[in-house]
């Protein structure tokens, strides 16, 4: 996977051309032996290479709007794109009326000259964090192919988009992990801004409170680099810190329970190496992050403002969802006022003492998932199904409840079981987070070939 620096280079010094990125992506999409029939909802082939060429001209009259113009990327199908119907991995919205205007932080993605490829599966409405789509069909991990193990959700083509070398970036939402649990599963960085910096218009809602844009991508500036176009509030510019000047902060409380061996020894093998390279790596605690599961009892803030999304819907056409995401949206039925009131105010409270924590270490670092990608026969049977989708989210949804910015980076043994290393501190401060990541990622970070 080549970095979008090192495309945009080729792209300048003639090396390559759009037309030939795009070719090439699709080519991995149309490969019939590939995962792109179940990565791809809507491949844009005629549009992609009509404007690959566009980029290529103007790039000629030394007239193209970014460095990155003419690099393919791709976006998940809850993206409003113009003249397109967003159906949001299910199968109930395609006779709603196609988008008028391309959602906003797609729109600014394309100003830069970015080459849309087309829709990317996902988690029927975004609500599971293990990827599986009964409608479309599942996306493979890039890891045990043969055996066929689940990609992560919700945003599941689009971390695979991008470890197949169908996009050189992907474009997903983060709830509860659905841009860094398929980072995780499939060696790929993936970033969950603060929520509110990267604008949802045109992006269809699981939860106001909680849905954050955020991206894939080979690395840790790669990421960065989207994210600024995408906010609009930065330059993407990372600042250099050596690993010798951060102090990281080894979550242990609940996010390090019952984990894979595999996961614990990448886990423990990448703190010894931060150390030996002269990070300060101290254990932390924050007793609070217990309470979750039983704060989320009944489906949390998450069931609740989905519920208000769907139950008209559902009430019309539930039999046409998937079954186990109709289950988890009616779970917000069952949730009084009274209920959520209390959930946002012992939220409230949990942010604070957990951002005052935070405020002794540069991040907070812990495992992205707890376990490797289940195989996708195991999380189908309908017994497994839940307790496997909450393990898969456990780690991540701490970052949404305590109202982070948060990344994952891949770890662990290059064509061993993906891992993913995640890095935490309080909303507002991406711009740190990134370059206390990349730090770390050029200390322990792996990728796809």
């Amino acid at each position: 996977m080549k970095t979008l620096n090192e495309l945009a280079l080729e792209l300048e010094e003639g090396k390559t051309s759009s037309r030939a990125l795009v070719e090439e992506a699709l080519g991995a999409i149309e490969d019939p032996a590939g995962e792109g029939e179940r990565v791809f909802l809507l491949t844009d082939r005629d549009g992609a290479l009509a404007t690959a060429d566009l980029m290529d001209g103007l790039r000629k009259r030394g007239k193209a709007p970014s460095a990155w113009a003419g690099i393919p990327f791709s976006s998940k199908d809850l993206f409003d794109e113009a003249g397109e119907v967003t159906t949001a991995g299910s199968k109930v919205l395609a006779n709603e009326p196609a988008a008028a205007r391309d959602a906003r932080c797609i729109a600014r993605l394309k100003s830069a000259g970015f080459v849309r490829m087309g829709r990317t599966n996902m988690t029927e409405f975004a609500y599971s964090g293990v990827g599986l789509n009964p409608h479309y069909g599942t996306p493979k991990s890039v890891w045990d192919r043969e055996a066929g193990r689940i990609p992560g959700g919700s945003s599941s083509g689009a971390a695979v988009s991008v470890a197949d070398g169908m996009s050189a970036l992907g474009i997903g939402t983060d709830t509860g992990g659905s841009c860094r649990i398929p980072a995780a599963f499939n060696r790929v960085v993936g970033y969950k801004p603060s929520t509110g910096r990267v604008p949802k218009n045109g992006v269809y809602p699981l939860s106001e409170t909680l849905d954050a844009p955020g991206p894939f991508a080979p690395t840790v500036q790669c990421c960065a680099t989207a994210d600024a176009l995408m906010a609009e509030d930065w330059d993407g510019q990372i600042a250099q810190v050596p690993i010798s000047a951060l102090r990281l902060g080894a979550l242990k409380t609940m996010v390090c329970d019952d984990l894979d061996e595999h996961v614990s020894a990448a886990l423990e093998k990448a703190l010894s190496a931060l150390s030996a390279a002269g990070a300060s790596v101290v254990d932390a605690a924050f007793q609070p992050i217990s309470q979750l599961p039983e704060i989320n009892a009944k489906g949390g803030i998450a069931a609740a403002e989905a519920y208000s999304v769907h139950h008209a819907r559902m009430a019309t056409n539930g039999d046409e969802y998937d079954q186990r995401v109709r289950t988890r949206v009616n779970s917000g039925s069952i949730i009084t006022a009274q209920e959520i009131i209390e959930i946002h105010h012992r939220r409230a409270e949990m942010i604070a003492a957990a951002h005052q924590t935070m405020a002794a270490v540069d991040a907070w670092v812990m495992p992205t998932c707890p376990t490797a990608p289940f195989k996708i026969s195991e999380v189908d049977d309908e017994d497994n199904y839940g307790p496997m989708n909450l393990k898969c989210l456990r780690n991540t949804f701490v970052g949404n409840f305590l109202h982070t910015c948060a990344i994952s980076v891949p770890i662990g043994e290059p064509d061993g079981a993906p891992v993913g290393l995640m890095l935490m501190m309080p909303a507002g401060n991406d711009a740190r987070l990134f370059a206390v990541a990349a730090a770390v990622e050029e200390v322990v970070g792996v990728r796809n070939a």
